[in-house]
């Protein structure tokens, strides 16, 4: 029944219909997402016990020269004349316990404390004064401790290979079967494991400034570290959960900002404001591209390249520009004033509700142009066959774009909608230049402003007022948003389901 009315609906019908499912298949989705977590968890789980598995293993049935790797890494592989990777588990190991000795363990001793709290004097016998002794850099040994801790797990991961390693080359020893020479491992890693050689430089790029960072910045989260306290001045301590509590429960913090309100209000206008940005600029940049394409149309090629300049021009001089003309005493409002249209500037950017109209209109105009291009891609390889059988069938313009042209687009940019949405969640640029994240909220003590992102009221938490474990709170929640919606959005779309397909 349900498909014979759907049958029946007009062409918008079917679009509302199907946008409207979309919609109420989401709190599924999400419900789906979540119930998949302990399935995959108990995968990992299975995988962690293969490792003890494989070291019970290696210490049950190994001889004395792979038990000896245990303590000394790479023993095996030199007794059984591997010496490239019997010398390289062997550096590492030494470096790993020069590291230790020398630096790391230092640090890693202090992660508990974070340092001395507070100043101390002590007698200086060769001054004959007290002497004030200098804090200790809370936030540095909070980071070497945190770089510390991840070179344990390099190194635990390594002894690891090491122990399988050693385990495999007695194991072909006990067969009588030629264990691969060092020219062997080289070649090897310059044909079939090359890409572990392409990939090794990007992935310890992605450890040190990605991976690291974000873990230093959770671990601020748990911290006091705000205005007051400074690493050499007054180092700060944990403070577990409070900073938690004061932004979702709503704590007054020492210097009197309410966060709870405020994470609320702007929480709510990000997903507001990335829901408009990415729709907006999708389906007008859409229709701007099938009005250039369409059959008729004359001089295609200047309004493409009208329309590419505009990217070429740099975004932050477009937006400050569009600040500027659009600010009570700018351009417009001058203009509209001396003509008589009106008795008062238009409050672009200083009321909220205009302020946030302007910047998603301002948004428009910028993104059009990506838009207009990929959707131009896209139109150009849908097969002319398909309108012209659907203009034999009596479809027409109408139709054919619901039936064809936007199910062939949605199939195929799904990932650049789940992209852009993403995107402008995070979209730093546009509303910091454009209004700042003005005009200010209305919530007594607060920095953040009516148009403000979560990304921007972090920047003027750290920037501004110090408030780096506030704001450390607020990096996570984004984070989980966007990840959350990333993975949900990009599984349960058709393009990853129906990969062969795109209706």
């Amino acid at each position: 029944m349900v498909d014979l009315e759907y049958l029946k609906m007009s062409p918008w019908g079917k679009f509302w219909f199907n946008f409207k499912s979309f919609f109420k298949r989401l709190p599924s989705s999400f419900v789906a997402f979540f119930k998949a977590i302990p399935k995959k968890l108990y995968k990992l789980w299975l995988a962690f016990a293969g490792i003890f598995i494989n070291i019970g293993k290696a210490a049950k049935d190994g001889d004395w020269k792979t038990r000896t790797s245990f303590g000394i890494m790479g023993f095996g592989l030199l007794a059984r004349k591997q010496y490239l990777k019997g010398i390289l588990y062997l550096v590492f190991e030494i470096l790993f316990v020069l590291y230790m000795v020398f630096f790391g363990w230092k640090y890693l001793a202090q992660m508990g404390t974070l340092g001395v709290m507070g100043q101390v004097e002590e007698w200086d016998p060769a001054l004959g004064a007290y002497v004030t002794k200098v804090y200790d850099n809370s936030l540095l040994i909070l980071l070497y401790s945190l770089l510390t801790i991840f070179i344990m797990v390099a190194f635990v991961y390594m002894w690891y290979q090491n122990v399988k390693g050693n385990l495999l080359s007695q194991q072909f020893t006990e067969a009588h079967l030629a264990l691969p020479t060092s020219k062997d491992d080289i070649k090897s890693y310059a044909n079939e494991n090359y890409h572990k050689t392409l990939l090794s430089i990007p992935l310890l790029g992605l450890v040190i400034f990605t991976i690291l960072p974000t873990f230093f910045m959770i671990f601020i989260a748990f911290t006091n570290y705000g205005p007051g306290h400074s690493p050499t001045v007054n180092p700060f301590h944990w403070s577990g959960f409070d900073n938690f509590s004061s932004v979702i429960v709503g704590g007054i913090s020492a210097d009197g900002k309410e966060f709870a309100i405020t994470f609320r209000e702007i929480l709510l206008w990000t997903i507001i404001w990335a829901f408009f940005a990415t729709f907006t600029n999708y389906v007008l940049g859409m229709v701007v591209a099938i009005l250039i394409n369409k059959k008729g149309v004359k001089f295609k090629k200047l309004w493409r390249t009208i329309l590419v300049m505009t990217i070429a021009i740099p975004q932050f001089v477009s937006l400050m520009f569009m600040s500027q003309l659009l600010a009570d005493q700018g351009l417009i409002n001058s203009l509209l004033m001396n003509w008589g249209w009106i008795s008062k500037p238009i409050p672009f950017l200083t009321d909220g509700t205009v302020a946030r109209i302007t910047v998603i209109i301002v948004n428009v105009w910028v993104g059009i142009p990506y838009s207009m291009l990929i959707c131009t891609g896209i139109l150009m390889n849908i097969p002319a066959d398909l309108y012209e059988s659907a203009r034999i069938d009596g479809a027409g313009p109408v139709k054919a774009y619901m039936k064809i042209t936007l199910p062939y687009m949605l199939h195929v940019t799904t990932p650049y909608l789940i992209t852009q949405f993403i995107g402008n969640l995070n979209n730093f640029n546009i509303i910091f230049l454009l209004t700042g994240g003005n005009p200010p909220l209305d919530v007594s003590g607060s920095t953040g402003g009516q148009t403000d992102l979560l990304i921007t009221w972090l920047y003027k938490l750290t920037v501004s007022d110090g408030q780096y474990a506030v704001a450390s709170v607020i990096g996570i929640f984004t984070f989980i948003v966007v990840a959350v919606l990333s993975l949900v959005l990009y599984n349960r779309s058709k393009s990853v389901k129906n990969e062969e397909e795109f209706m």
